[in-house]
């Protein structure tokens, strides 16, 4: 697995509330490239619970767009918004669950539409959460207008 650089980091206005590493009251999730996937391993916070000790699913609605925004960005090398986004919450997500894994894939492309499937597991492997994502891709050159040069691993 190798860990994917925040093009992103080095900019003042960056202050994405699920990526950006200086966001003060953000995410600040991190990705690797594992093969055809992208993965961010996650630490909940009690701060980002909707019950008692049970994630709010508007975060965790978060975590599957943020990782398919950079499977957009890693394996397609552009930017992109989101289309359209379906959640299936399975099981109840606990604030307190050691690390949960966030992981996205291409399910297939449609001239400027990529459609992805993600999940987030508990530390016990559990699926709780599954998404399907589709993000509308933009060109190369409205890419670079937005500052987008490419997206490196390390």
């Amino acid at each position: 697995m190798k860990r994917i650089i925040n093009l992103w980091a080095h900019r003042p206005e960056y202050n994405c509330f699920a990526c950006a590493p200086h966001n003060p009251v953000g995410l600040h999730m991190e990705f690797f490239e594992d093969g055809d996937d992208i993965v961010s391993h996650w630490k909940p916070q009690g701060n980002f619970q909707g019950w008692v000790d049970t994630m709010h699913g508007g975060i965790l609605t978060t975590l599957i767009d943020e990782v398919c925004g950079w499977v957009v960005t890693r394996k397609c090398q552009t930017c992109g918004f989101t289309a359209d986004l379906h959640m299936r919450f399975r099981r109840p997500v606990a604030a307190s669950d050691p690390m949960l894994t966030v992981r996205a894939h291409i399910v297939s492309q449609v001239r400027n539409l990529l459609h992805m499937q993600a999940t987030i597991t508990n530390n016990a492997g559990e699926v709780c959460v599954e998404g399907e994502v589709t993000y509308f891709l933009v060109s190369p050159e409205k890419a670079r207008e937005m500052g987008f040069t490419a997206c490196e691993v390390e």
